[in-house]
């Protein structure tokens, strides 16, 4: 095996860079769901994102008082292409939040958990399968 093998480190690593993304996202999900306290909150405005390709993303802010009467102001770390009608501003939405560390939170409705699962797999599919052709090559030379 010659330097061929350097080329495999790309799907290796976007396949890890994906895997850390889609588990992180599924443990964040299940830490609020285990912990979470449910708001009633407020859209107040939409962060935009304007990516090098000319796409825009909107991130939603969501306002909301917690349980121990503070104002909280977050986005949300899911942006989309386009705002939907049940998330202009102005609209009343529920969030779901860490009363420990209230800007981890999700909007229902607009903070998908299949995004995260997405991720996950197509993390593992390129790590395992960069890691299984490299240990086939290694074995049979």
């Amino acid at each position: 095996m010659k330097r061929e093998w350097l080329f495999s480190l790309i799907p290796l690593t976007i396949g890890v860079g994906f895997l850390c993304f889609g588990v992180y996202g599924l443990r964040h999900a299940g830490a609020l769901r285990r912990t979470g306290i449910t708001a009633e909150a407020r859209i107040v405005r939409h962060d935009v994102g304007r990516q090098d390709d000319g796409a825009t993303y909107y991130h939603p802010v969501a306002a909301w008082t917690a349980q121990d009467g503070r104002t909280c102001e977050h986005s949300s770390r899911f942006g989309r292409g386009t705002v939907g009608n049940g998330f202009g501003v102005g609209t009343h939405v529920v969030v779901q939040y860490d009363p420990q560390a209230p800007h981890r939170f999700a909007i229902e409705g607009w903070d998908v958990k299949w995004v995260d699962q997405l991720f996950t797999v197509l993390g593992a599919i390129f790590t395992l399968g960069t890691v299984t052709i490299l240990l086939v090559r290694l074995l049979a030379f």
